[in-house]
């Protein structure tokens, strides 16, 4: 038994290291791909980015409601909802919208689409998506982050600094394993 163990250790080494793209593909998902490649195509964004942005916010569960009240995949607030719903002229009746993955991730991606497009860039994107905008425009002008998110470490909210950071190395992870 002394002699098998070292032995089967090594062949659990080997196997983790000859199928860790396999295994790291349990991690990061890519569930509701039909949804993900859509809306992010129809949006202009990289659809792994927002695969990292669900992983994030829910791992994938459509079900998820947040300690603030943000639910589904993308973990939209009822309010930015109904608002990005009604820009885009869509149905939109209430929060319980927010758990079909579908309507959730065509909110969630118009919603960081427009993020995007206002600050110009994935990491300021990001921090407005977990922070809010009105958050992140004070950071700005107070000079505390600048625009171009080239100094997302000075983001003074733990959560968001963090938040951006995770989604970030996420993103880099989904294109190491998908692209």
């Amino acid at each position: 038994m002394k002699k098998i163990l070292p032995l089967l250790c090594i062949l659990v080494i080997v196997i983790i290291v000859v199928n860790r793209n396999e295994i790291l593909k349990v991690l990061y998902k890519t569930s509701y791909s039909e949804y993900v490649e859509e809306y992010s195509r129809e949006y202009g964004l990289d659809h792994l980015l927002v695969y990292a942005i669900i992983k994030a916010e829910s791992n994938f569960n459509a079900g998820a409601i947040s300690s603030k009240g943000a639910c589904g995949l993308m973990q939209l607030m009822d309010n930015t909802a109904a608002e990005v719903a009604k820009n885009e002229m869509m149905e939109y009746q209430s929060a319980t919208t927010l758990y079909n993955p579908e309507k959730n991730i065509k909110l969630g991606t118009k919603y960081y689409s427009d993020l995007k497009q206002q600050f110009r860039n994935d990491e300021i994107a990001l921090a407005a998506y977990n922070a809010g905008t009105g958050n992140v425009q004070r950071w700005i002008l107070d000079g505390i982050i600048k625009s171009d998110g080239s100094d997302i470490e000075n983001i003074p909210y733990k959560e968001t600094n963090t938040y951006v950071r995770k989604i970030l190395r996420d993103y880099r992870i989904y294109k190491k394993l998908y692209k």
